[in-house]
């Protein structure tokens, strides 16, 4: 039994690798349950029939906030597709010193991306907040009504008020390796019940050793967690597939 078997990487690339089809049957084949986000709506097509002809990965339907100058135009696509998956991402606000010029065009896309969401009621969206984290909670309160989606924050480097703001909203974070080699991040990390943990690579953008990071890595996400709350790895890991299921559950009020 491979020693990532039953682990979630909620947050992969998997189309940024250099072959994206043996990128998705190595994830499968490592079992563990990966969510392959996308940046723009015409990577969707292809992802998503990769992501079908297996049991473990996921296809996510994105426009990301730092293309969003170049493909804002692409949101009609989104939407078109959105029917097609129940996963959203990658999709947030990053106002970050190079894209900080176009958060009020993401600000619309964001706005307009969680109001579909709500509309349809049942989706689960990875979301990105690069120094944007009050603007990310604002913009789900106002446009994600209680019961009408889920959000994973990914790759959170909020404060701890913030964080307790997302968790009263009834948000996950996805914990990636790089989170938990920063001091302030990890932290911040401990912070968070453990009922509210996934974790990801975010790979290619990451890297373990000195390689991209694949899915089978977050076993070392979950050992760093594990030593964070001094629980052992396979407890971290339990706790993180209950998560995942409990993510997956028919929407409910819950906040």
């Amino acid at each position: 039994m491979s020693t990532s078997n039953g682990l979630v990487d909620f947050h992969c690339h998997l189309d940024l690798y250099p072959d994206h089809q043996a990128a998705v049957e190595e994830a499968e084949e490592a079992g563990v349950f990966t969510l392959a986000v996308t940046t723009t709506p015409r990577a969707w097509p292809r992802n998503h029939e990769l992501a079908q002809r297996t049991k473990r990965v996921r296809a996510a339907l994105g426009l990301h906030p730092q293309l969003v100058v170049e493909r804002a135009s692409e949101i009609e696509l989104w939407d078109r597709y959105l029917p097609e998956t129940r996963y959203v991402g990658e999709v947030g606000l990053d106002a970050g010193p190079r894209f900080y010029k176009s958060l009020d065009l993401q600000k619309q896309v964001f706005q307009h991306v969680l109001q579909k969401c709500a509309e349809s009621g049942d989706k689960i969206i990875t979301v990105h907040s690069i120094r944007a984290t009050k603007f990310v909670l604002d913009y789900i309160e106002s446009y994600l009504p209680s019961g009408r989606g889920k959000v994973v924050l990914h790759w959170f480097t909020g404060t701890k008020a913030e964080a307790a703001r997302a968790l009263e909203f009834g948000c996950y974070f996805s914990i990636n390796a790089a989170m938990l080699d920063n001091p302030r991040h990890s932290a911040m990390v401990a912070e968070i019940p453990l009922n509210r943990l996934l974790t990801e690579t975010d790979g290619p953008f990451t890297k373990t050793g000195s390689r991209p990071s694949k899915p089978a890595d977050v076993a070392v996400v979950i050992e760093l967690l594990g030593s964070l709350h001094n629980v052992l790895p396979a407890t971290i890991a339990g706790t993180v597939r209950s998560n995942l299921r409990s993510l997956l559950e028919p929407p409910s009020n819950d906040r």
